[in-house]
């Protein structure tokens, strides 16, 4: 797995303070995962069931052929990360006087 630094500068011109910018982007990394997770059990639930037998241990082509689709796909977290950084996600405050 490869290890990038994030620029902290990026982060804070982006918000107030580093823990604002956390927040938000676990915020939007959770509604990523929670999205990530229903379409695989929309794709799971979607494939003919496979006839059951003794054997357990054999795996399902189609079902490993769909895990390695979402395990290649980038983190939720750095998805989040990233679109803070970028400006993609829009936020704000309950209350205006918070801030």
């Amino acid at each position: 797995m490869e290890i990038n630094p994030v620029d902290l500068k990026k982060i804070e011109d982006r918000g107030s303070n580093i823990y604002e910018a956390v927040i938000v982007s676990a915020a939007k990394a959770r509604a990523i995962n929670d999205q990530n997770r229903l379409e695989f059990n929309e794709r799971l639930s979607a494939m003919a069931p496979g006839i059951e037998d003794d054997f357990e241990d054999q795996a399902n082509p189609d079902q490993l052929k769909i895990s390695l689709e979402f395990e290649k796909r980038s983190k939720p977290h750095l998805q989040g990360l990233n679109g803070f950084i970028n400006g993609d996600i829009n936020y704000k405050y309950k209350d205006e006087n918070e801030k």
